[in-house]
Order: structure tokens, then C-alpha cells, then sequence
């Protein structure tokens, strides 16, 4: 498969750009978006493998970018005569229209994952025994074992940018991951935990019997955590939020409201609040696309924008939105190099890839002792936030009381209740702890999924709502 993605049209290079700089004649931005992708994916449910696939497709998308209005037009098949159509298509939102071609993108010599396809890498059957070795290990390691599911799953991306100033780029994106799934029982009751790693990464890492098996033992830990908890108590209460994957909590409730768009249109509880305290003082937030093999990380994006580690909120203050070029133009700023889409047959927007929030100076042990009754949240699963209000809701996968400084029993159906810019001003302790989760985020957007990573240290909040089960 060659990477070239220019060359699988019917028609020389400079053809090409001819095409596409007519098609862009009159427009303030766009460009040609060119996408190869496969994916891969096996799962072993119940002691066999139950489902299996592999996909591969390719196609480009033509955006022109007039004003506030975009044109776009998408296909499937690599050919002239498909561009002349898009084309035609997407000149509607140029006709009258007399725009000044934005600047190309700066270049990167930075690359931030290698190029390695990790499909059929390793083999099919290793892939297989992987999984039955992880059935088998924890059925071996528990007799309130239940059910195992596990499933391994590689993406391999290329894409091709060209521009109607001739400007290009092109870059390969690999991915993998991998999921465990367990569920316990006793008696009537049954009880379930998990854990994934991933990133843009070969499959190397999760065949190393000492990586899969700490995976196996985690899920399993909790499924069992979660067989012993009791009701939650609900209340207002000090909340402790554990590191990595609690970052989940941060990029929904707060994330999203800083990116441009929605603070572009001021449909965000963020809007118009730059230079202004939007957080607890200590409390810095940044999106970093440019960390080595993560799951968020992009050499570009999918405009051709190199990504960057963009600074959102500094010391509790506002300091930057994360933008893709059309935003950032009209709203007289700089592209971050968040302008992401799902893929070929998907505009651009404004996305996360990697966020996070700093570390500061407290150890969790010092935030714990700090709570004299409260509950300590060590993962999250499923939540809802409200971009415009910044209301959310997010319930716990694992969680703990926490009585006289110290953690108690674990409880189940804690739901923490809240406003985004709210909850950022009620962190009273951050702990110097800062960790990344594991490489399983996927985020959702205007119809549209990109992987991401999130992360925060362990904080402490005062004073928030916790939705329980305990009557």
C-alpha cells in the first residue's frame, strides 16, 4: 500500500493541484483531505472467540471555508472525475464570494508515534492465544469467576492534505488497544470490572505476558471491590478524585466548553470569560497533542496544523480556547492544531486530543487524611454533560467512603452532580501525582469519534453533590 494517496487518482500531481486550487478559487480556506484507513478488531467472550473484523476503506473530502459558511463534499471513489464533482458541489458557497486564502500551516519536523502497521502484526493466532490466555488466567485465578471478555483492536490511518496554495502533508497514524472485561458473582449477585491500555503503538507491549496480566489482575481487583460495596450515600460532601482516568470528568465538563466553536457562537459557560478566574487558584488545564505514542497524539492535524501543548486554563485563569483554523480566524486568534475529524467524510472542528490537568504540591495520602467524611472516586464510567450550562453528571465504576481521613468501605451508584466552572473553583488540594489514564478515550462531537487521552492528579473538591443508592 503505497502512502502516497496523490497517486491513486486517475491523473498526474500537477493535475491535482490545478483541480484543487480552482476548486478553492474565491475562498478564505480549505483543502483536499485524503484518507486510506483499516481496522482490526478480535473478541473472545465466554471461552470463544465471538466476533472478529477487519475493514479497510478510502476516500477524500473537499472543504471550502467562506465567511462562517463552509462547503464540503465527500466520496468514496478516488477518481477526476468524483474530485470535478465535489468540486462543483462545494463552489456554491464561493459563488460571490471574494475571499483571501489563508497562510499554509507552519511545518513540523516533529513526529510524535513511528509508522508501523500494527495489523497483522502479530499473527492472527497469537492474537487468538492472547486472548484465551487472558480467559483462561483469570477463570485459573478466581473461583467467582463468571464471565471474561477481552478483545484486542489495531487501527492503521494514512491521510494526505493538499491545499489550493499547493502546500502539502501527509502522515501515518497507527493505534491499538486492548480490553478486559470481568464479571464476578456470589450468590444472586454479580459484579463486574475492567481495564484497556492502548495508544499509537505496535501490539509488542500487550503480548508480554507481565503487561496482559497486570490488565487481567486490575479488572478482576475491581469487579471483586465492587462485589463487597455497599449503597452510596447521597449528599453534599467532600469528594476526592483519584489520578488518570478520573481526567475523564475534566475533559467533559470542562474541556468541551473551551473549545472554539462553541465559544465562537457563545454557547459555552466559558464564553467571553478569557483574562477572567474560571477555577480554583493552582488549577492549570492544558491539551497536549505532542506526547510520544499516546492515544490523543497527532503530528498534525487534520487541517495540516502541527498539534501543540496549548496552555487552556493557567494558575484558576482562562487563558486560550483550542481551535481549528476557521475559528481561530474569525475569532482573530491562532490555530492550536486541534482541528480534527473522524475521518474523510467529516468536516473539521475543534478537538481535544490530549488533556489534562497539572500536578501540584499535596501526596494523595496528605488529600485522604484531609477528609473527614466524603467519598474518594477512583474511576468513572459513563456521564452527561451540558456544554452551555456546564451541568453534568458522571457515575463511579469504583469508589470508596471515606471516614476520619481515612478509606472505607467501597460503595456502588455514586453519581457526582455539577456545573463545570463550578466544580473547577471547588478544588481546594491537587495532588503532585499527575499520571495519564491507560489510552482508552474515545470522544463524541457533532456526530463525530476521536481517540483522546485525559489525566489529572488527585484532587480534592469541597462540597459536591453525590448522588447515591444507599435509602
Amino acid at each position: 500500500m503505497t502512502t502516497d494517496l496523490l497517486t491513486l487518482f486517475d491523473a498526474d500531481e500537477a493535475t491535482m493541484r490545478g483541480l484543487v486550487a480552482e476548486a478553492l478559487a474565491g475562498a478564505d480556506d480549505g483543502e483536499l483531505f485524503i484518507e486510506h484507513a483499516q481496522a482490526e478488531a478480535l473478541t473472545f467472550d465466554n471461552g470463544r472467540l465471538k466476533g472478529g473484523s477487519f475493514n479497510t476503506e478510502q476516500g477524500f473530502g473537499l472543504r471550502a471555508v467562506a465567511g462562517e459558511a463552509v462547503g464540503f463534499a465527500h466520496a468514496g471513489d478516488l477518481s477526476v472525475a468524483a474530485l470535478k464533482r465535489a468540486a462543483d458541489a462545494v463552489g456554491a458557497v464561493t459563488r460571490g464570494y471574494s475571499g483571501s486564502y489563508a497562510a499554509a500551516p507552519q511545518g513540523t519536523n516533529k513526529k510524535f508515534y513511528g509508522d508501523q502497521n500494527p495489523i497483522g502484526q502479530p499473527s492472527f493466532e497469537e492474537k487468538v492465544k492472547l486472548l484465551q490466555d487472558i480467559d483462561a488466567y483469570l477463570r485459573g485465578k478466581n473461583d467467582k469467576v463468571r464471565q471474561v471478555t477481552a478483545s484486542v483492536a489495531a487501527s492503521w490511518q494514512v491521510v494526505d492534505i493538499l491545499r489550493a496554495d499547493g502546500h502539502r502533508v501527509r502522515d501515518i497514524r497507527p493505534m491499538t488497544r486492548i480490553n478486559i472485561s470481568v464479571m464476578v458473582g456470589e450468590g444472586d449477585r454479580q459484579e463486574s470490572g475492567s481495564y484497556g491500555s492502548g495508544g499509537r503503538i505496535g501490539f509488542g507491549d500487550f503480548i508480554a505476558e507481565g503487561s496482559w496480566q497486570y490488565g487481567a489482575d486490575e479488572a478482576l481487583r475491581q469487579a471483586l471491590v465492587n462485589l463487597e460495596a455497599i449503597d452510596a450515600p447521597a449528599g453534599t460532601m467532600d469528594v476526592v478524585l483519584g489520578s488518570g482516568w478520573p481526567g475523564v470528568m475534566l475533559h467533559e465538563a470542562v474541556g468541551h466548553g473551551l473549545e472554539g466553536d462553541f465559544n465562537r457562537k457563545k454557547t459555552s459557560a466559558f464564553s467571553g470569560l478569557l483574562g477572567q478566574m474560571v477555577a480554583a487558584p493552582g488549577v492549570t488545564v492544558v491539551d497536549d497533542g505532542t506526547i510520544d505514542n499516546r492515544r490523543g497524539s497527532i503530528t498534525i492535524d487534520d487541517e495540516g496544523t502541527p498539534s501543540g501543548y496549548n496552555v487552556l486554563i493557567e494558575n484558576g485563569k482562562l487563558v486560550g480556547y483550542m481551535q481549528d483554523r476557521q475559528n481561530a480566524r474569525l475569532m482573530g486568534m491562532a490555530p492550536t492544531g486541534n482541528g480534527r475529524r473522524q475521518g474523510y467524510a467529516h468536516v473539521p472542528m475543534p478537538r481535544m486530543t490530549n488533556t489534562y490537568m497539572l500536578g501540584g504540591d499535596k501526596t494523595p495520602e496528605e488529600i485522604i487524611a484531609s477528609v473527614k467524611k466524603g467519598i474518594y472516586a477512583v474511576s468513572f464510567g459513563g456521564g452527561q454533560v451540558d456544554i452551555t450550562s456546564g451541568k453534568f453528571v458522571f457515575g463511579c465504576t469504583e469508589a470508596y467512603l471515606i471516614e476520619n481521613g481515612k478509606v472505607g468501605a467501597p460503595i456502588k451508584g455514586a453519581m457526582l452532580i455539577g456545573n463545570g466552572p463550578d466544580a473547577m473553583k471547588r478544588v481546594s488540594m491537587i495532588g503532585n501525582d499527575m499520571k495519564l489514564d491507560t489510552g482508552i478515550g474515545n470522544c463524541g462531537k457533532g456526530g463525530q469519534w476521536v481517540p483522546v487521552g485525559v489525566g489529572q492528579p488527585h484532587l480534592r473538591m469541597d462540597q459536591v453533590t453525590v448522588g447515591g443508592t444507599q435509602t
